[in-house]
């Protein structure tokens, strides 16, 4: 059974259209990531299924039970949904303590102070946190009070935890260990999380599924490692791309030449689909940094390339190179003693190219061959 199944949901805030027609089916014990840039609507579509944001048209189905209809004006109640939501603020009463605002929901079901004890020390021990449960809310530091507010949603064993952004106030060594922390949780509890970011390095750490929003529209659901590795459009390539992974971009146009259609661009041509063939389109072809590997002596099928810049960061270096008038970016191990204008020499992992339609941003399959431009064009 489906854990979560929506359907056609549109939902209109002060007038504006943010939700347009999502259709998102979610798995029992998925982690599903809502990723997307800000203003794209994930954050609603979580209020939504948690019932604090009531949807204009659609169905909304957990656990087998229909929670809201637009079509019906039904909408459940948020308590009676079996969901629990981490707010991006915490939302931790100051005035009680850990122990105190981790029982608050056992308390509102009347449970017994030795099963309420019970649970929450249980809850705290899970988020390995037991030694604040006489503390308040004001002597924590951020980390720890996401912990808190994290033991609070899971003390009543909720079915589906809701998570709205829950790291983006901690700084970046805090956030690392937490996503460590809540995929150890969602191994250890087995419950189903759906999860609110704009960080494509959580979405991908993170999840069993990501599913990518752009203006209220759902555009690409799949696993991390097929979304980073085959984006359905441009403008997905483009999003996983950026910060530091600086996707490269190269733009190409498509020929026809007798039965065959290729795409030409500077690094090579590839031949494409009869029908994805049309001629004269341009055509952008992707290329991720770390796909591109530099060689300093010359081999046959490598391309010659200029060093542009260096940019080490410890672990890794950026390295901005020249083909011509062609500039791309590729990321190594180390730090390497590259200086600017030396000659280096290029391979490229043509399996990992991504093509798309310049104009509407539509992925092109299958590119089934690449050929690498001719010794004596390298030497231009």
């Amino acid at each position: 059974m489906s854990a979560i199944q929506l359907k056609q949901i549109h939902v209109n805030v002060q007038n504006k259209h943010i939700l347009k027609g999502i259709d998102l089916t979610i798995e029992e014990g998925d982690f599903v990531t809502l990723l997307g840039p800000s203003g794209c609507g994930k954050t609603t579509l979580l209020r939504t299924i948690a019932g604090l944001q009531k949807l204009d048209e659609g169905t909304i189905v957990i656990a087998g039970k229909e929670v809201a209809n637009g079509s019906m004006s039904f909408h459940m109640d948020p308590a009676k949904r079996g969901v629990s939501l981490v707010f991006q603020s915490y939302a931790l009463w100051p005035h009680m303590t850990v122990f105190d605002n981790v029982a608050f929901g056992l308390q509102i079901r009347k449970l017994g102070k030795p099963e309420i004890r019970q649970c929450v020390m249980a809850s705290l021990d899970k988020m390995r946190i037991p030694e604040l449960a006489d503390r308040y809310p004001g002597e924590l530091s951020g980390g720890q009070q996401q912990r808190v507010a994290i033991a609070r949603a899971i003390v009543t064993s909720p079915e589906i935890l809701l998570l709205d952004e829950p790291l983006s106030n901690l700084d970046a060594k805090l956030r690392t260990e937490m996503r460590a922390e809540l995929k150890r949780l969602h191994g250890e509890l087995g419950t189903t999380i759906v999860y609110v970011t704009h960080d494509q390095q959580e979405a991908m750490t993170m999840s069993t599924k990501v599913a990518v929003f752009f203006g209220g529209e759902l555009v690409q659901v799949d696993t991390p490692r097929e979304l980073y590795r085959h984006p359905k459009t441009l403008q997905v390539a483009e999003f996983m791309g950026s910060g530091d992974h600086k996707l490269n971009q190269v733009e190409g146009i498509c020929r026809n030449s007798g039965n065959e259609c290729y795409i030409r661009t500077p690094l090579g041509d590839f031949r494409v689909a009869e029908e994805d063939g049309d001629p004269d389109r341009g055509v952008v072809m992707t290329l991720k940094p770390e796909d591109i590997v530099l060689h300093e002596k010359r081999k046959e099928g490598l391309i010659p390339v200029k060093v542009k810049d260096v940019h080490p960061s410890g672990a890794e270096s950026l390295i901005r190179i020249d083909y011509g008038d062609v500039q791309l970016t590729a990321r190594i191990l180390g730090d390497p003693e590259f200086e600017p204008g030396q000659l280096l020499y290029a391979e490229i992992r043509e399996d990992r190219i991504n093509m798309y339609d310049k104009q509407t941003g539509c992925r092109l399959e299958p590119v089934t061959f690449y050929i690498k431009p001719a010794m004596e064009e390298l030497q231009r």
